[in-house]
């Protein structure tokens, strides 16, 4: 735009010079030699300024209006997206963040289809898991074994609670419900090597009613534990902390187990800033975070996930940044 008023104004700039050298010319002031001279220079500038007109403006938009011809009628616009000319930059990122919605949208249909393939897979007969574990736990009772009857009711209920069908998302009291059952399970194999333990705030009934998406705390619960914990020698603890903003949650997973080197935590904090990149490393649970922070960054934006702190020797703290869902706001 600045070009094109800059190219109007050299045009009256030199129009009105030939007109005041007509002028002189006639009043006698200058000769008819100069006057010519003076419009052969207004009209050689005249046409190059026509000419980078032309160039600069009319061509590319002749090129813009075709690709705008081809893309109404094969739906194609990635040669609006390769356009490299300067005045239709601003069209370009609309296209590109067009572009980008489109493949988010696509990521959101495919984990949508593959969640419901999973939950199709799940739904063999889960009676039949059911009903066995509990005719275990009715043997075990009837043994005088507790302890076992005890695992068996938690490994029924966190089945139950994967595998049924309850929406993408959950109040954050059934999810801590959730992790109490796992660790129960986790606690028949390592004893009392592992605990869990909750830090709610001071407003936790409102907190506990938030809303995020089933399954986002077990995954790095159980990554705590397996990468963490396991190879500490002596007792570990799962730190679970709950905090919150105005329009934030923020729940933070600690553990005092082993940690994690500076280069590999800076190689799993890319992979959770871009999941949508394929990993091949499959060291230290990362595709299970990462998994997480997919599918928060898909359903809220990309400025909510996860983010991990770590100190080789100390622990681990994974952060889940999530925003406040109340079930008001999805009615």
């Amino acid at each position: 735009m600045k070009r094109a008023i800059i190219c109007i104004l050299c045009f009256f700039l030199f129009f009105s010079i030939a007109a005041a050298g007509i002028v002189l010319c006639y009043t006698g002031l200058i000769s008819v030699r100069y006057l010519a001279g003076t419009i052969i220079t207004c009209m050689v500038s005249i046409g190059l300024i026509f000419a980078y007109v032309y160039r600069v403006y009319i061509i590319p938009y002749k090129v813009h209006m075709r690709q705008i011809e081809r893309f109404l009628q094969s739906s194609r616009y990635d040669e609006l997206l390769e356009s490299e000319c300067e005045i239709f930059r601003h069209e370009r990122e609309v296209w590109k963040k067009f572009d980008k919605m489109l493949d988010k949208q696509n990521l959101i249909q495919l984990s949508t289809k593959h969640a419901e393939l999973l939950a199709l897979q799940n739904q063999i007969n889960p009676h039949f898991l059911y009903n066995t574990l509990e005719a275990i736990r009715g043997d075990a009772l009837c043994e005088g074994l507790n302890d076992i009857a005890d695992t068996v009711e938690a490994l029924s209920t966190f089945f139950r609670y994967t595998i049924s069908d309850t929406g993408n998302l959950v109040a954050l009291e059934d999810e801590l419900e959730n992790i109490e059952n796992y660790f129960k399970i986790q606690k028949y194999r390592f004893g009392e090597r592992v605990s869990l333990q909750v830090e709610f705030p001071e407003d936790y009934q409102r907190v506990l009613q938030c809303r995020i998406p089933k399954l986002t705390l077990q995954p790095i619960v159980e990554n705590a534990v397996y990468h963490g914990l396991e190879a500490k020698s002596g007792d570990g603890l799962v730190l679970i902390s709950i905090d919150s903003t105005q329009n934030k949650l923020i729940l933070s997973i600690q553990d005092d187990g082993y940690g994690i080197d500076e280069n590999e935590l800076h190689k799993l904090n890319e992979r959770l800033k871009h999941p949508e990149i394929k990993q091949t490393d499959k060291k230290k649970g990362g595709i299970a975070l990462s998994n997480v922070s997919r599918r928060i960054k898909l359903l809220f934006g990309e400025e909510y996930g996860l983010h991990i702190f770590s100190i080789t020797g100390i622990g681990t703290d994974v952060q889940v940044t999530l925003p406040i869902i109340t079930r008001r706001d999805l009615t």
